[in-house]
């Protein structure tokens, strides 16, 4: 092990450097063992340990694999990173657009607003931080349940305003806009915000009056979204 990355915690360092080799594919204990230097027993209590953590588990055929808390963590801190950094992007985005710009996050069959920019002026869509809204009508929506597995989106698509040949647009051209589906004189343009592995974890979102935004937001107002969108992705895969 390279001792200038040792803490002086014997355990830790050596928990950590099976990790480490972990990152490159399933090791059975004998490749671990080869691989970290550290003794037989002491490597198999050590990955016991870690898998009861849930910092490791086992591949089909017993191989020792990354288990599912590393992401979890990952997750969490990329979330920490995008409240950061939503509320400057989205008063951005509303300036740029003249419109109010949200950001939302799906909660089962709700999404929610976890933040939001308010057009300063004039008739506009107001949404409250924390407002719940539905998952079957509006951009926003459409944009959480574009890559959803095939199970989720069949299944989202129930009583859905939109359809799958609407949804399979939206992944074609990387946005999604509605007009009155949501509620009645409202348009609004929406974009993927994208976490670990590519996952769409949120969505972007500018909406206000049909009347301002016309019968196709999207012209107007795509660009702007995907790039705040894909500003936010960015900032979540920082490490």
């Amino acid at each position: 092990m390279d001792k200038r990355k040792n803490s002086g915690v014997g355990v830790l360092d050596k928990s950590i450097h099976i990790l480490t080799v972990l990152e490159s594919g399933p090791h059975s204990l004998a490749e671990l063992v080869a691989a970290t230097a550290i003794a037989r027993p002491t490597a198999h209590r050590l990955a016991l340990a870690l898998e009861v953590h849930r910092l490791i588990s086992r591949d089909l055929t017993g191989r020792f694999v990354l288990g599912p808390r590393p992401a979890e963590l990952a997750a969490a801190a990329g979330e920490d990173r995008l409240l950061a950094a939503a509320s400057p992007a989205l008063i951005a985005l509303r300036d740029a657009t003249s419109e109010s710009a949200q950001l939302y996050k799906r909660q089962g069959d709700l999404r929610i607003c976890v933040a939001a920019a308010e057009r300063l002026s004039g008739l506009r869509d107001s949404v409250p931080i924390g407002a719940t809204l539905s998952m079957q009508a509006g951009s926003a929506a459409q944009i959480l349940l574009a890559w959803e597995d095939s199970d989720r989106l069949y299944r989202g698509l129930q009583g859905a305003r939109f359809t799958a040949t609407s949804l399979s647009a939206v992944r074609r051209r990387g946005w999604a806009q509605s007009v009155g589906e949501r509620e009645a004189g409202v348009a609004s343009v929406s974009a993927p915000v994208r976490g670990p592995n590519n996952k769409v974890i949120a969505a972007v979102s500018i909406s206000g009056p049909i009347e301002r935004l016309g019968r196709q937001p999207g012209r107007i107002h795509a660009a702007a979204v995907v790039a705040t969108a894909v500003r936010l992705s960015e900032i979540i895969a920082k490490r």
